[in-house]
């Protein structure tokens, strides 16, 4: 029996998801339905749309060359500083847009600590280029998926890897042969959320790479000067991106990192035995144990059951019986 949700409850999570659902819910009745093909076709939103694909496209694959390390390290290994390490990871999620964008000036511009050395003995230059679009979107977008990934590796029992290296197996033959096809759930659901953030990319991008069509200007920086001389033209490019952001996590759909519990693949996720509920009933490969049962003797027994041994009967007792 489902028990009723108590009223103090029920009214503040009403309130939450109207309040997460309005402004979506804006976007879609002020979309310009009748010109919107047309708006999303055009040269501009093209133009952006197939930068924000390529700039998201090279930031996933650099957080996948060097965020899966990461992540593994910080859910197989104990080392000094490891707390910091996680908090570094992090930081960028809860940091505002804008001051990472100051922060790669700072790092990687060309007074900044590695990018005047890149610009006096290279002659490398990163900031207000694609490169820095996709250096922007990366330090943002990568601690989505070093937290997931951190998980589901966290929920895998190390006895599997253990066991291939007592076999033989080198340590990165197991990680591509154990360990990764056994947290591909993981490792597919934070690339998916680095990617669409990387694609959802603005502020940092803005203040490091700048706003240059075709160079620098992705969709979320389109959507910024349409909102200033045609509301009805971002209201549609705003439209894709939250229709990309919905397919994602539909997407995404089933496929999170499970809390482990017990059984199962690694340390009780998923696997053979998961959703499979355990008979008690005994059978006859498994009977039932016997167990001493009190017998009332005062209370007559009641009819035979099936497959109870019955008593010969008495030859007196049924002699009489026909004779009655």
């Amino acid at each position: 029996m489902r028990a009723r949700t108590p009223l103090t409850l029920a009214i503040p999570s009403a309130l939450a998801v109207g309040f997460l659902f309005l402004p979506l819910a804006g976007v879609l009745t002020r979309t310009p339905w009748g010109t919107l093909p047309s708006r999303l076709t055009s040269g501009e939103v093209t133009q952006a749309l197939t930068l924000s694909l390529t700039v998201s496209a090279y930031s996933l694959a650099l957080s996948l060359a060097l965020g899966v390390p990461l992540a593994w390290l910080l859910a197989r290994v104990d080392f000094p500083g490891k707390a910091l390490v996680r908090s570094l990871v992090m930081l960028p999620m809860v940091l505002p847009p804008t001051v990472a964008g100051v922060a790669l000036l700072q790092g990687y511009g060309r007074r900044g600590v590695l990018g005047a050395w890149l610009d006096e003995w290279f002659g490398v230059t990163i900031p207000f280029t694609t490169t820095a679009a996709v250096v922007a979107s990366t330090f943002v977008a990568m601690p989505f998926l070093v937290i997931s990934l951190e998980g589901a590796l966290s929920g895998l029992h190390p006895r599997y890897e253990e066991t291939a290296t007592s076999l033989g197996a080198s340590p990165l033959r197991t990680f591509r042969t154990i360990t990764l096809p056994m947290i591909a759930p993981g490792l597919f659901a934070g690339a998916a959320l680095c990617w669409a953030r990387a694609l959802g990319e603005f502020g940092a991008t803005i203040t490091f790479a700048g706003n240059l069509p075709g160079i620098t200007q992705t969709l979320p920086l389109q959507v910024y000067l349409l909102l200033q001389d045609d509301p009805e033209g971002a209201t549609a490019v705003s439209l894709l991106l939250l229709a990309i952001a919905t397919a994602v996590l539909l997407t995404l759909r089933g496929r999170w990192p499970q809390t482990p519990t017990t059984g199962g693949r690694g340390r009780g996720g998923e696997g053979p035995a998961r959703d499979v509920k355990r008979d008690l009933r005994p059978s006859a490969e498994c009977p039932e144990p016997s167990t001493a049962t009190a017998v009332n003797h005062a209370v007559p027994e009641g009819p035979p059951r099936p497959g109870r041994a019955l008593s010969a009967p008495d030859p007196v007792a049924l002699h009489t019986t026909r004779r009655t």
